[in-house]
């Protein structure tokens, strides 16, 4: 990854609106994080060598206030939902464009290979299909708000 990509990633995550990225390969790891006390951007490039290992947290890099405000009432109730995950980080549609129907609504059925939602990421718009079959039983973000990798956007009911 060249300093060019670094920079149109740290733009990109300015521009979605989200906190902290973070990037890992076997050749390098990068973090960039937005909107600090100083509304000052960070970002750090650190090529891995064999000499230098980094441990790896077993906990998930990402944390969204929506999923740690979730009381044990709530994930009792929805630990018979599937979770439908945010394949990227981008800004998260409801429909393919503003004057056109939602693609799925509350209670809708779905089935799998069914489009979902749209998320834009670096001007390219990427429709998410639904990998199960079942009812949408809650849309977990907002239409037009961005999304991190790996974030919750829907749960569906498979039954």
């Amino acid at each position: 990854m060249d300093l060019k990509d670094i920079q149109n990633l740290i733009k990109f995550v300015v521009k979605s609106g989200a906190s902290e990225v973070k990037l890992e390969t076997p050749d390098y790891k990068i973090s960039v994080k937005t909107g600090s006390e100083s509304d000052q951007k960070i970002a750090q490039y650190m090529p891995l060598t064999a000499a230098a290992p980094i441990a790896v947290p077993q906990t998930p890099a990402f944390t969204t206030d929506q999923q740690s405000a979730t009381t044990s009432s709530e994930t009792q109730d929805s630990s018979k939902y599937i979770t439908v995950k945010s394949p990227m980080i981008g800004t998260f549609y409801l429909k393919p464009s503003p004057d056109k129907p939602n693609f799925t609504d509350v209670g809708q059925r779905i089935a799998e290979g069914d489009v979902l939602c749209i998320i834009e990421a670096m001007k390219l718009f990427n429709e998410i299909e639904s990998e199960v079959s079942g009812t949408i039983v809650k849309i977990l973000v907002d239409d037009a708000s961005p999304v991190e990798f790996d974030q919750p956007l829907f749960l569906v009911d498979p039954s």
